[in-house]
């Protein structure tokens, strides 16, 4: 058995405009003096990492792995979640989605999809260049305005869907495998893989593509109301990345799992920050110990309630909590009777 790496911290949340969060030197600083031993990085944000250089240049990679050594720091993973998001995008969310795009793409959405899938082969070549082995991202969507059928899906719409999702990420796949990269779908609201079902719909149009993987997230599974440990169970083979974050989902007379559009502290489901929530951290460091997980457990912080900053040092104490240092030998070693094969027949009356 192996034993997980961490605490680790997603940046994504926590970069700003104000030091020690505008600089990857600085928010390094700030992470390693929380007690935190390694960094997950957003491509997008040009304040901590310039994506098109790093993918171009390995030298420029070894400074940035040299700046987070130089605070005692591993990077985890590059992220490309909002690239990602922009493979795959139903016109409904035209506008919405443009702000994560460059200005160049806007109302453009060819332009802003080929853009995209730039973007992630760049953070796979960027992976390589950082020593990388998994690399995060959402799949986009085409289907999800459809998600809940009324009125009745036409048949084939959904399929139809899947079917370009998987045309599009086929080629991306193929290059994560040329770099020696595992590309791991957050499983999310809001993208066509959203849960088990539809990542084995996924997962049969891409041919059980060796780098089509998951990165584990439990929050979004109570918000759904997923179980979450189930899904470890089932799925723990592909499970090739890790983001520890809390959710309660508390439904009452007036609201369940939709929300009733309410804004987050008003909603039935919600995140919070690590230990406030509903999720069993106990439950899922054990069972990801006991198959074998042995990558990063990065912090994902988003709470409705908590200041970001209490929630990032609470964090790391609780991740350091729970990962549990595997055994090298039985419990029971102490009492082995030391038989052989002879023996052993000779137990069994053979």
């Amino acid at each position: 058995m192996k034993t997980i790496k961490g605490p680790a911290i997603f940046l994504a949340q926590f970069a700003g405009d104000a030091p020690p969060f505008n600089s990857f030197d600085a928010i390094c600083g700030w992470a390693a003096s929380l007690g935190y031993k390694g960094v997950q990085i957003p491509s997008w944000d040009t304040r901590l990492f310039d994506l098109v250089k790093a993918s171009d240049s390995a030298t420029y990679c070894d400074e940035i792995k040299g700046i987070a050594a130089g605070h005692g720091l591993a990077i985890t993973e590059l992220s490309t979640h909002l690239q990602g998001q922009l493979v795959a995008v139903h016109p409904a969310y035209d506008i919405a989605f443009d702000g994560f795009a460059i200005p160049q793409v806007r109302n453009n959405p060819k332009a802003r999809t080929e853009w995209a899938i730039d973007q992630v082969r760049r953070g796979l070549r960027a992976s390589r260049h950082l020593g990388l082995s998994a690399h995060a991202t959402f799949s986009g969507a085409l289907a999800w305005p459809y998600v809940y059928p009324w009125p009745q899906r036409p048949a084939g719409l959904v399929e139809a869907a899947f079917d370009e999702l998987a045309k599009r990420w086929t080629p991306l796949l193929d290059e994560a495998d040329e770099n020696g990269i595992d590309i791991c779908y957050e499983i999310h609201p809001g993208e066509d893989l959203h849960d088990g079902a539809s990542y084995e719909m996924f997962l049969e149009r891409v041919r059980g593509h060796g780098r089509a993987n998951l990165l584990y997230d439990p929050s979004h599974f109570v918000l759904q109301q997923l179980d979450y440990l189930e899904y470890i169970d089932i799925y723990h083979q592909r499970i090739k990345a890790f983001h520890v974050k809390d959710a309660e989902f508390n439904p009452t007379g007036r609201q369940g799992v939709y929300g009733g559009y309410q804004d987050w502290v008003n909603r039935a489901g919600r995140f919070r920050s690590l230990g406030d929530g509903q999720v069993n951290f106990g439950g899922i460091f054990s069972r990801l110990a006991a198959y074998d997980y042995g990558s990063w457990a990065v912090l994902e912080w988003e709470c409705a309630l908590k200041h970001p900053e209490v929630g990032a040092r609470e964090g790391s104490e609780f991740i350091a909590k729970h990962i549990i240092r595997v055994t090298e030998r039985a419990f029971d070693d102490f009492a082995g009777a030391g038989t052989d094969d002879a023996a052993n027949r000779k137990m069994l009356g053979l």
